[in-house]
């Protein structure tokens, strides 16, 4: 089956939400970095990268299928610069959620339009995204529980530090 403009119109608004995805997440690095936590900073300059390579799995997906991937406007994003820990991660899980239903929308899609050859890629973004929510919302649960507890934080900090480097080009 080949892509319906319909189709690939939903595969690029995805392409653009992923991209977006990067934009928070850069942001929301800033935001940690302004506050010297520098572990909590890399950790989500990583999950920024990440977030490019799963558009470019969309991309990939879309011209290897004999559609026309386009990235639509990116807004800026909208994220304050003085959030604490805890709202940065707030932040990054309710942008998650945000990409994870428009996932499940995409699939909705491309199941009514009888596109079976979608389904992998997007059974495997489910489940990627089942994994990213329980990342960002254990995160955000340890900082709310240490609260303004400074050594906590901290200790948060540091072993966010320890994510192992990947590149835009890694297979996330």
């Amino acid at each position: 089956m080949t892509f319906t403009a319909d189709l690939i119109e939903k595969f690029n608004k995805q392409i653009t939400l992923e991209l977006e995805a990067s934009m928070v997440y850069r942001q929301l690095a800033i935001a940690a970095d302004a506050q010297d936590l520098s572990g909590m900073a890399e950790w989500l300059r990583h999950q920024a990268d990440e977030e490019i390579v799963h558009a470019n799995k969309f991309i990939d997906h879309v011209v290897d299928r004999g559609g026309d991937a386009r990235i639509g406007a990116i807004a800026a994003p909208g994220v304050d610069s003085e959030l604490t820990p805890v709202q940065i991660f707030d932040a990054a899980l309710k942008h998650e959620q945000k990409v994870s239903e428009a996932i499940r929308e995409l699939y909705r899609a491309c199941d009514a339009a009888g596109d079976l050859s979608s389904r992998p890629l997007l059974n495997w973004f489910l489940e990627e995204q089942i994994e990213e929510e329980a990342t960002v919302g254990e995160i955000r649960g340890q900082l709310e529980r240490v609260g303004d507890d400074g050594s906590g934080v901290l200790r948060i900090d540091a072993r966010l530090a320890q994510r192992p480097a990947e590149t835009t080009e890694n297979e996330a």
